[in-house]
């Protein structure tokens, strides 16, 4: 699976740029997406134009039967997911889904019940999923992401940035660096990302979280990994109720 959005959309963080750039412009002619499709089958790997917001794509292609990847779109919010909830059961039972509901869709519904539904806290609806995942989704109506992996970073899971500054993610760690260079890192376990509250931990969400410069095998900076700063504390943030506010997304 890959996402690269538009940093209007969703900005990369600063610290994973690298001081020796190799990245390229990933969403010029759909430049990551085509290579992306070049990896896999042209029968099981898709690829979404998200117009001026960057494109998503996802494949069927060499993936574990047990963390199965999943896409799908339900008004207008776009999920692409891979992995295995445990608590299907009881996530369907609270957001009031029917039985056939899969994963793709309870992230789908998690997301839509910060969106609409608040005051939720977003740290306890993503610590509320239970398994091995992680998940991008983009909201086509506001225009932002949200991202997360689960608590022990079970899947593998990376982002970077590329040379406009655009956000890139994805499972395929050699995609990530046709894109992104050395400007990259694992995404960090336990955390969640949203276009206008940037990076965050849900296992820890009172505390900052600081960069810390990640050498790779050469020696050379590799992007940045995050950790808790359990020495800091963040100011709190209420979720806006619907009719109040305007939409939750455009203040978290």
């Amino acid at each position: 699976m890959l996402a690269v959005f538009d940093k209007k959309v969703a900005k990369s963080p600063q610290e994973l740029q690298s001081p020796q750039n190799e990245s390229v412009y990933a969403l010029k002619d759909g430049f990551l997406g085509t290579h992306f499709s070049s990896l896999h089958p042209s029968s099981s790997s898709v690829v979404l134009n998200l117009a001026s917001s960057g494109l998503m794509a996802y494949s069927s292609d060499r993936q574990n039967p047990l963390l199965p990847r999943l896409f799908a779109v339900v008004d207008d919010i776009f999920c692409l997911f891979e992995g295995h909830i445990e608590n299907v059961a009881h996530l369907k039972q609270q957001y009031g889904l029917n039985k056939t509901a899969n994963e793709v869709i309870i992230v789908i519904e998690a997301y839509r019940t910060l969106r609409d539904r608040g005051p939720y806290p977003a740290n306890q609806v993503v610590r509320d999923i239970e398994g091995k995942f992680i998940f991008i989704i983009y909201d086509n109506s506001s225009k932002t992401t949200f991202v997360a992996t689960d608590a022990d970073g079970s899947v593998p899971f990376f982002w970077g940035t590329d040379s406009e500054g655009h956000l890139v993610l994805s499972n395929d760690l050699e995609a990530v660096k046709k894109g992104c260079g050395k400007s990259f890192a694992p995404f960090p376990k336990g955390c969640f990302f949203t276009s206008s509250g940037g990076l965050r931990s849900y296992e820890h969400p009172v505390s900052e979280l600081k960069a810390v410069p990640r050498v790779d095998s050469s020696g050379e900076l590799c992007g940045a990994t995050f950790k808790v700063d359990t020495e800091s504390r963040k100011e709190k943030t209420s979720m806006p109720r619907v009719g109040s506010d305007a939409n939750w997304s455009q203040h978290y």
